[in-house]
């Protein structure tokens, strides 16, 4: 969907750029995420006892003159923020009590602020994407499938509803469609039901009721129209196109993220499922083919970011909303024993669901191919 445009990364062999690409496209998900639970933090009156960008042996930190400790690690799969005074005053020592700053704890703020914290991290996720969308329509702009009709298959709903090639659809359902996309999501979403469509032939326009033919796809019924489109169209976007049109990007994006993972739950897709080798990969193949579409890439993948933080798996932060939902419904805090079991089978969950995506990223890269070949 971008233009094609020589890549950054060219001086750079495969071995080194893959890496490279994979470090900046992680690291900058996973800096602002955590960026934005420090933010909230501070926002809350909560002081952070240190940034963290990676984990592990560390290779450079500085402590600011809040007292934060910025640190950078060299196993750069995460990163956290130490809060001050997390642990519940129950679960801590006296010592560690006694080194508590008054009003600055984590657990002394009220439920709401620390629901706060804990969202603002999927929170920023959510805004890069739609920062990164904003910027790239306003100043590179974007190349978009025109709703423009290319080919009609024969014995089509189509074809029976008199859709021919070289129109191009305006409006479905009074609801005006920019890209050919919009056309197959609004026929996938009304199989059998007629729909009412505004389309332009030789620039007069013209309306026309076609009824999408039923096709079952995972386990369910879509709707089919038997058109392809052709068009290409490059649009550029002012500042006041380009916000409107990114936050409907990202809207569109994570609309379409949540639908593929609530496939994968129901069973169908789960080949779709990708780990860190799968996003090294793609990080790669993105930067290669040039930096706007490595842009694309960190815009999307951070929706999915957030998305997937927002689970309701405990260790993830949706799992912590969870539980001060409980405590809001309880009026207290969840037993300490149920909040122990609900971590150790997050944590368990999360390690199934690393592995499973681990062992789909080796067949998609072919290693498994080579290897099964080698035995042989």
């Amino acid at each position: 969907r971008v233009r094609p445009e020589d890549s950054m990364f060219d001086f750079l062999p495969e071995i080194l750029r893959t890496p490279l690409a994979f470090l900046i496209v992680l690291g900058t998900l996973v800096f602002i995420h955590e960026f934005g639970h420090y933010l909230a933090a501070r926002w809350c009156g909560v002081y952070v006892e240190t940034f963290s960008l990676g984990f592990g042996p560390v290779l450079a930190a500085w402590t600011d003159r809040r007292g934060t400790r910025w640190k950078l690690a060299c196993l750069p799969l995460g990163g956290y923020v130490k809060l001050h005074g997390r642990e519940r005053p129950q679960d801590a020592s006296e010592a560690m009590k006694a080194g508590w700053l008054p009003g600055r704890t984590f657990h002394g703020k009220p439920l709401s602020s620390r629901a706060i914290v804990i969202a603002a991290g999927p929170a920023a996720n959510f805004l890069l994407a739609a920062v990164l969308f904003c910027a790239l329509y306003a100043i590179v702009g974007y190349n978009v499938a025109a709703p423009v009709v290319g080919t009609v298959a024969a014995d089509s709903a189509a074809l029976h509803g008199g859709l021919k090639v070289g129109d191009r659809i305006a409006t479905i359902e009074g609801r005006p469609i920019a890209r050919f996309e919009e056309i197959q999501q609004a026929a996938a979403a009304s199989p059998g039901r007629a729909l009412h469509l505004t389309v332009v032939s030789d620039g007069l326009p013209r309306d026309l009721t076609v009824t999408p033919n039923a096709r079952a796809a995972d386990g369910h019924a879509i709707g089919v129209l038997g058109i392809e489109g052709g068009a290409i169209e490059h649009q550029r976007f002012s500042l006041w196109q380009a916000v409107p049109a990114g936050l409907a990007q990202t809207w569109g994006v994570t609309r379409e993220t949540v639908i593929a993972l609530g496939r994968m739950i129901g069973g169908g897709g789960n080949d779709e499922l990708s780990g860190p080798l799968g996003i090294a990969m793609a990080s790669g193949q993105m930067a290669s083919v040039g930096v706007v579409n490595l842009i694309v890439f960190i815009a999307v993948l951070s929706v999915s970011f957030g998305v997937f933080n927002l689970f309701p798996i405990p260790l993830l932060d949706g799992g912590h909303l969870l539980f001060y939902f409980a405590d809001s419904l309880r009026g207290r805090p969840l037993p300490v024993r149920v909040q122990e079991y609900g971590f150790r089978g997050g944590m368990a969950l999360l390690a199934c669901l690393l592995l499973f995506a681990t062992w789909n990223d080796l067949g998609r890269s072919g290693i498994l191919g080579w290897l099964a070949r080698l035995i042989g």
